[in-house]
């Protein structure tokens, strides 16, 4: 009987052991898994999944990654491994990725990992320096974060893979742009001219300036230019001029708007009187680029300093300029002039020395996705075709012309995003009295009319909010914390979730935002629908009529009666009608037709004054968007960052994003918001739920455990007398 049970038990364990071997078995080729958390961050967004299905050529992703790094870098590390599988997973057959040992070993580097950072370094991958704790030490080591994209003959790259937040969205845009790249360079049918001008009667000068290197120049722009072909499929076509006719350099100069030097005789040196032109001019069809080659800048005591353009920042400064010239970005229209704030100039600008402005953050992180293309209305008018404008902060009034050219824009399908600001600010000047603040001055740049008629009114006044930012006061000024009432804190319960592009915003900063109000009746009665995406808190209030935003003066309102919560911005969504429908259109001022640009003879315009023109214009729009916040200051530099990491920089993406139809990008770009703030309570809720976890908890267990104990106590009773009526 023994026997037979051991060998019951033998006979069990080998079934178990081979089920188990099964299952496991099984799991290999039929893998799955599931991802529980709420926005599916460790799963492929649909995005990611639609870009790479539809790659056209194989891509290669080269990953040089430090092995047996410490925490966090070994989780980022994992992750990288599993969002490469959930790539190649979805795209086939075209998507290939190759994880290289740059790791040192115990007794140095073998052949295998010095090949392969040798091929890092080719690639422009460099370690960097993380830190680490070891034996209870903090130490600083050196390693290999980066990878490299490789799709037909263009190279993406990124240098640095420090933390998991947004590495699926950096990289799905990252293979997007490369497609999109290869795709643009295929359906080109000239070839990009690049020209480069430098006078060779620079070089007698150049030394005294502080460039040496200046004569090397034309030989190191020719080797960046080799090796931007080689990725441009040959696309460009490169040829060098040495102005050194009399006059060649002034000419070439005036025609590019290339920077010039003179100089004086120098007796002293043996240099003659001269000048000298150098820059580079990209050319493709009717756009023309120009980039200089040296720089200047202006400097206190010290006076003019000159400097050459870095030779190591050649190539990638000639790509990110054709990229945008070949439109490979799709476009998206920014209006200049009427007093709106200029985007910060591009990074040639910044070269010559010119100030980067107060939108750099912004433009820089709208010109990774998009092609920005100025718009002035007084040359041309909307170009057709653009999904979206931004209208940020006029404060020139707009004329009736002008603002018929924004509404049948609309018509034709372009959506605007609207950041009207109520108040214009003007600083007091130098010889005013001590401590005078800025006068704000009511705007009426003729926008509100638009916004009116499609049921959107800005009002003239601030939010003042007492769920606002607090400034840390430094201790001569007694320290502490000093309210900012006029930058709210938009806590979520103010945010509406509910469209998919503002799923993931949990918080906002707005500063010198002005209040909405939303005509119900009249966007019902335009056939439209809208929808609030934030409002402030139920404890802020308005201040109009004489604007003080020093925050020693302001006090909230003594009655809570005066407080309430306000729309601060808003969507609208339908076929707009024109503002225009029904009255005189309007003409430019020189008289030519609003449309067609083509003035008619007096006598001409006689004889057909019986035609109807109910073509000249489109009553209803197609399906259309528009987006209005009252809050120009929301795309400048101070509430921005230019990685696009802050919930503030992710909500305006998603809303550039929506309105360009691209709600799949927004969407991923907000899956990993790391902002998740718990829910407001009031201090009578929280000294509650703080007695209860104090006292309330250890109460509950004595009440569980008397609970326990009385009821063993029943139950020997109840077994006493079972017992008992058995004798």
């Amino acid at each position: 009987m023994g026997v037979s049970k051991i060998k019951g038990n033998y006979l069990k364990f080998f079934t178990y052991l081979v089920v188990i071997v099964l299952i496991n078995i099984v799991g290999v080729t039929l893998f799955f898994r599931v991802d529980l958390t709420k926005n599916n961050i460790y799963s492929l967004s649909p995005a990611s999944k639609k870009v790479v299905e539809t790659l056209s050529e194989p891509l290669s992703i080269k990953i040089f990654f430090t092995k047996n790094l410490p925490a966090p870098h070994n989780s980022t590390e994992r992750y990288l491994h599993d969002l490469m599988e959930e790539y190649a997973a979805a795209s086939g057959r075209l998507f290939n990725y190759t994880f290289y040992d740059v790791t040192a070993k115990d007794a140095g580097l073998t052949k295998n990992t010095d090949r392969n950072r040798q091929l890092a370094e080719d690639y422009g991958i460099s370690p960097v320096q993380i830190r680490i704790i070891e034996n209870d030490e903090v130490k600083f080591k050196k390693a290999y974060m980066g990878l490299v994209m490789i799709h037909g003959d263009m190279v993406e790259k990124v240098p640095a893979i420090t933390a998991t937040s947004g590495l699926e969205y950096q990289l799905t845009t990252a293979i997007q742009k490369l497609n999109s790249k290869v795709s643009a360079l295929l359906s080109l049918e000239d070839e990009i001219d690049l020209t480069m001008y430098l006078s060779s009667s620079l070089n007698d000068v150049a030394p005294l300036m502080g460039m040496d290197r200046l004569s090397m120049l034309p030989g190191e722009v020719e080797k960046a230019v080799e090796a931007l072909n080689t990725k441009w499929l040959g696309k460009i076509d490169f040829e060098y001029i040495d102005p050194r006719e009399e006059g060649g350099a002034e000419k070439i100069a005036q025609k590019h708007n290339i920077m010039t030097l003179k100089w004086p005789k120098l007796p002293e040196e043996g240099i003659d009187a001269g000048i000298g032109c150098a820059g580079v001019v990209l050319a493709y069809g009717d756009k023309k680029e120009t980039i200089p080659l040296i720089t200047s800048v202006d400097l206190p005591i010290i006076g003019t300093q000159y400097q050459m353009t870095d030779p190591k920042e050649l190539e990638e400064l000639f790509s990110e300029t054709m990229e945008s010239m070949i439109g490979i970005n799709q476009d998206i229209g920014y209006l200049a002039g009427h007093g709106t704030p200029p985007l910060a100039p591009g990074r040639a600008g910044m070269m010559q020395g010119r100030p980067q402005g107060e939108m750099s953050a912004f433009n820089r992180l709208i010109s990774q996705r998009y092609a920005i293309e100025q718009v002035t209305l007084e040359q041309g008018g909307v170009p057709k075709g653009l999904d979206c404008l931004i209208i940020a902060g006029p404060t020139e009034t707009f004329s009736d012309y002008e603002l018929f050219q924004i509404d049948q824009a609309l018509m034709q399908g372009t959506n605007l995003a609207v950041f009207p600001d109520a108040f214009n600010e003007k600083m007091p000047q130098q010889n005013a009295g001590y401590g005078m603040g800025p006068r704000y001055i009511p705007l009426d740049t003729g926008l509100a009319r638009l916004l009116e008629h499609y049921g959107v009114t800005v009002k003239q006044s601030y939010v003042m909010d007492e769920s606002c930012y607090k400034q840390t006061m430094p201790r001569n000024r007694g320290g502490g914390e000093q309210k900012i009432y006029f930058a709210p804190m938009i806590q979520n319960a103010g945010i509406n979730n509910t469209p998919g592009f503002m799923e993931n915003i949990k918080g906002l900063v707005a500063m010198k935002i002005s209040p909405l109000a939303i005509d119900r009746q009249t966007i019902e009665k335009n056939g439209l629908k809208s929808e609030i995406l934030f409002s402030s808190s139920d404890r802020s209030w308005e201040m109009k009529g004489n604007i003080n935003l020093n925050p020693l003066y302001i006090r909230p309102p003594a009655s809570d009666d005066e407080k309430r919560s306000y729309p601060l911005a808003c969507m609208l969504y339908g076929e707009f009608p024109s503002y225009f429908a029904g009255k005189p259109l309007p003409v430019k001022e020189a008289g030519e037709d609003e449309l067609s640009g083509e003035g008619r003879a007096d006598e001409t315009a006689a004889a057909l004054a019986g035609v109807s023109a109910e073509n000249r214009f489109i009553k209803k729009g197609k399906e259309g968007k528009v987006f209005v916040m009252a809050c120009s200051q929301m795309l400048k530099d101070n509430m921005l960052d230019a990685r696009g990491e802050t919930t503030n920089a992710t909500f305006m993406l998603n809303v550039v994003d929506h309105l360009n139809n691209r709600d799949e990008i927004a969407a991923l770009r907000s899956k990993n918001q790391t902002l998740n703030p718990l829910a407001e309570t009031a201090p009578f809720t929280r000294g509650v739920i703080k007695l209860f976890n104090i006292a309330g908890l250890p109460v509950l267990v004595i009440f569980l455990g008397l609970g326990v104990w009385m009821k063993r106590g029943s139950r020997k009773k109840v077994i006493k007398m079972m017992f008992a009526q058995d004798r």
